[in-house]
């Protein structure tokens, strides 16, 4: 039996994962870290509310014991500042991964990251240089298991409120367009939860999924 730890369980692709832990077998308990209430009830699940994503030393204890943990925090670019993308993108990742692999060191990893990340650390593109960090700091910690995902454009499965004018016209387009043009630089909501859950709890045969190879996973 699994014990699993998410953040991000209140944005799209946390939300699915933890939707479908909360329906495996396998999983015994799961404990939701995050700012707000998901609004879900359920026996296995724990929410543990937390205002400071650089310091989780107060709830600390909540990380012990874990075996699996889906990292989905993230940020569109242009929804904050420069400064404060890098502390979404890297600090917080930082803060959250260090305290898991301090109190739960078997623990697999499993981040949400994104297309272009850059481990160069070079690239003059805010949001490939900050996944890139961010990417390189998980490979560093030594997580036994990290798997790592780079997915393109997410479409939305369920319909949500827009981030901005361009992702209303990528969820226009997708399925009549980019869908059967471009398979390889987009997914839908569905399929990468369903393949972060399948490597989380399974492995698979690399640490870095590209957006096609997140889609090999379900085959």
């Amino acid at each position: 039996m699994k014990k699993v730890i998410i953040t991000g369980a209140n944005g799209m692709i946390g939300g699915i994962i933890l939707r479908h832990c909360l329906e495996r077998n396998d999983v015994s308990r799961i404990v939701s870290i995050g700012r707000k209430k998901t609004g879900i009830s359920h026996p296995k699940l724990l929410e543990v509310l937390h205002d400071d994503f650089l310091n989780f030393s107060a709830i600390a204890p909540h990380f012990e014991n874990q075996d699996l943990c889906f990292f989905c925090i993230g940020v569109y670019t242009g929804q904050v500042s420069r400064e404060e993308f890098r502390k979404i993108t890297v600090d917080v990742t930082a803060a959250f991964a260090r305290t898991l692999k301090e109190r739960s060191p078997d623990a697999a990893f499993c981040f949400l990251s994104g297309q272009g990340a850059d481990r160069s650390e070079k690239s003059r593109i805010m949001f490939a240089k900050d996944k890139g960090i961010a990417e390189n700091m998980l490979v560093n910690l030594g997580f036994k298991q990290l798997s790592i995902f780079r997915p393109g454009y997410i479409y939305p499965v369920t319909r949500r409120k827009e981030p901005n004018f361009s992702y209303r016209i990528f969820r226009a387009l997708y399925k009549p367009v980019l869908s059967n043009l471009f398979p390889w630089a987009t997914i839908t909501s569905e399929q990468l939860a369903a393949a972060m859950i399948q490597a989380g709890f399974n492995g698979g045969p690399k640490m870095i999924y590209e957006n096609s190879e997140i889609k090999d996973l379900l085959n």
